[in-house]
C-alpha cells in the first residue's frame, strides 16, 4: 500500500510560515518582509538543478545532495494533498505547467470541477475532508506514495488522525521568532521514530516513520 508523508522546509525554531505570510499584502512593506523569511527558509532547494527544471526557471543548477532528495521526492510521490489556502497561493504563483504533473486533492469548501494543467497535473476539489481526500488519492497513486503537501492545518489534521506513515524535515539554518509552527496543535499522541539524518551545507535532513502513540491501560 502506498505510504502517506509529509516533505517540508521548517526554521530552526520549528516554523513552517514566517509572520504575517498572506499574499494580500503584495507590493507592501509586510510582504517583503515575509517573503525574504520565507525565501530564507527555502534557500536549499531554489538553487538545485531538478528544482530550477520543475518549475521551468531555466537550465542549470547544483547537483548533490539537496537536488538528490528533492528528486527523490518527486519520484516516489504520485498524488498530493493539499489546503486551499495553500492551492490559492499556488494557483497565483505556479508557471501553467504546475510542477506536481500528478493528480492533485485540495481540501476546500468550495465546489469546482477537476481543474486540468499541462504536464499531468490535474487538481481535484474534495468538499468532504480529509478521509475522503485521502480514500480518493489511494485509488489515484498506484504504487506510488502519497504527499501532504501542506500547509500546517491540513498536516495537522493528517497526523492528528494517524494517517501519516513518514515526514520528512529540511531544518533550514533561520529563526523566524513567530508564525506559523508545524507542530503547532500537535502533543504526545504522535510517535516518531527517526529513520534518517542527512546533512548538506545548506541545511539538515531528517526523516522519522510516525503513527498514534498507543493507548495506555490505567490500572
Amino acid at each position: 500500500m502506498s505510504k502517506v508523508f509529509f516533505s517540508v522546509s521548517v526554521s530552526l525554531d520549528g516554523y513552517l510560515a514566517p509572520p504575517g505570510m498572506d499574499l494580500a499584502h503584495v507590493g507592501d512593506p509586510t510582504f517583503e518582509d515575509w517573503a525574504s523569511q520565507w525565501s530564507k527558509l527555502q534557500s536549499w532547494i531554489f538553487p538545485t538543478r531538478f528544482f530550477r527544471e520543475r518549475l521551468k526557471l531555466g537550465e542549470g543548477g547544483e547537483t548533490g545532495t539537496d537536488d538528490d532528495l528533492v528528486a527523490q521526492t518527486f519520484a516516489r510521490t504520485g498524488v498530493s494533498i493539499m489546503g486551499k489556502r495553500m492551492f490559492d497561493a499556488g494557483e497565483a504563483m505556479w508557471p501553467e505547467e504546475a510542477p506536481f504533473h500528478t493528480p492533485v486533492f485540495v481540501l476546500t469548501s468550495q465546489v469546482r470541477e477537476p481543474w486540468v494543467r499541462p504536464g499531468g497535473t490535474t487538481f481535484h476539489f474534495v468538499n468532504d475532508g480529509i478521509e475522503s481526500a485521502l480514500r480518493q488519492a489511494r485509488a489515484a497513486a498506484g504504487d506510488r506514495d502519497i504527499r501532504i503537501a501542506g500547509g500546517a492545518d491540513v498536516i495537522q489534521q493528517y497526523l492528528r488522525a494517524g494517517l501519516v506513515d513518514e515526514l520528512a524535515l529540511a531544518i533550514s539554518p533561520v529563526l523566524f521568532g513567530g508564525g506559523r509552527r508545524l507542530f503547532d496543535t500537535i502533543g504526545r499522541e504522535v510517535e516518531v521514530e527517526l529513520v534518517e539524518t542527512i546533512a548538506s551545507p545548506r541545511t539538515t535532513h531528517v526523516r522519522y516513520a510516525c503513527g498514534l502513540r498507543a493507548a495506555s491501560t490505567a490500572f
